[in-house]
């Protein structure tokens, strides 16, 4: 028998994550062939979100619950999980009952159709516009950064092997990004449709800031395209720049009572120092976060473990 580990961030979520663990529990009997537990991780909510994960798993041997020290973001989150759970298979899902626990067997047969990640995926998705704005920039830039497949979608809602976690597991820096460690560990990947519900209460986690954070990790710790990107930026407005000096050349020699354009120098000096700027800001990106995960900054900081009978 197959132990499945589901793995879930909690932010905020004293009133939702009951149901979700209910779902999971009224689920799992209904797929013999698997055993399951359940690992719940506090992104240090500001609400009692812990309290409710603790009661959970002091009255239930399968639930592991674990308290985190601040916000490290959902994939810190998942990565703390990770370190908890046994499972011969991963599913990562959300708190707030969007992602449907009940059909987590489609997932799983995928799973043993030979695929090493099945992804979930939404015909309609009950998303705010905002965030769905978010989730189409998301799969375009890992498409370009990553080398994601097109017609691969990448939500939340996961199935991984074992030895995907496991290598997972050895990524130590301090910037994790789940998809972009999928993509890089293979190419077995597919889509499953599942349904997507409406957000039982509240607003996303999810702010304009949160997701740029979670696009520079993912983008920056799995990719050099970025630096690539402006350096052809960069040979590009050379280009131009040296094309608008011949022209200025030209026309000084057919006409030299053409006066020296005061605007058309500034507009360059302000293209070509804006152009500047952002690749040094990129390039300092880049220094920054090798900075850091030579200090070995930590992808998170645990402050409690609660399981049934134990406590520490």
């Amino acid at each position: 028998m197959k132990l499945v580990s589901f793995v879930i961030p909690c932010y905020c979520s004293q009133n939702t994550i009951g149901s979700v663990v209910d779902e999971i529990e009224r689920t799992m009997p209904s797929l013999p062939q698997y055993d399951y537990e359940i690992v719940l991780v506090n992104d240090c909510s500001p609400d009692d979100t812990f309290s409710v994960l603790s009661a959970l798993a002091e009255k239930d041997g399968r639930i592991t619950a674990v308290d985190l020290t601040r916000n490290f973001g959902q994939h810190g989150a998942l990565m703390a999980g990770f370190h908890h759970c046994r499972g011969d298979i991963v599913v990562c899902l959300d708190d707030d009952g969007q992602t449907p626990a009940d059909e987590v067997g489609k997932l799983l047969s995928k799973l043993e159709e030979g695929y090493d990640v099945v992804y979930a995926s939404y015909e309609h998705k009950q998303h705010s516009r905002f965030r769905n704005w978010g989730t189409r920039i998301n799969n375009k830039m890992t498409e370009i950064m990553l080398g994601k497949p097109k017609d691969l979608s990448i939500p939340s809602y996961l199935a991984a092997k074992r030895f995907i976690i496991d290598e997972m597991l050895n990524y130590k820096h301090c910037f994790p990004y789940v998809d972009g460690l999928v993509l890089r560990s293979t190419r077995r990947i597919c889509n499953v449709p599942v349904n997507h519900r409406q957000r039982q209460q509240g607003e996303s986690g999810y702010t304009i800031g949160k997701l740029l954070s979670l696009w520079m990790n993912g983008f920056t710790s799995f990719s050099v395209k970025p630096l690539r990107l402006a350096t052809y930026a960069g040979v590009f407005t050379a280009f131009l720049g040296f094309i608008y000096a011949l022209v200025i050349v030209i026309k000084h020699f057919i006409d030299s009572s053409v006066p020296a354009g005061w605007s058309s120098t500034m507009a360059l000096q302000l293209v070509l120092g804006g152009i500047i700027l952002v690749v040094l800001g990129l390039i300092g990106e880049y220094i920054g976060r090798i900075y850091m995960c030579i200090n070995a900054s930590p992808q998170f900081v645990e402050r409690q473990v609660v399981k049934k009978d134990s406590e520490s």
